[in-house]
């Protein structure tokens, strides 16, 4: 299985708090900082809820 690597591309600031929660649990720390993951469900599902902060490459 394919691993996704997930940037973080805007800040959070003006954002609720909820969506700051589920940057935090991706594992970003800051702007432009990158984490790899296994694409399960729930990963995706964070990260269709953030899409607009972040952004998403399939590693092969």
């Amino acid at each position: 299985m394919a691993k996704i690597v997930v940037t973080l591309r805007k800040s959070t600031i003006g954002y609720s708090h909820r969506q700051r929660r589920i940057i935090e649990s991706l594992g970003l720390k800051r702007i432009n900082h990158a984490v790899e993951h296994q694409p399960t469900p729930s990963i995706l599902g964070m990260v269709k809820k953030v899409s607009h902060l972040v952004e998403v490459e399939e590693l092969s």
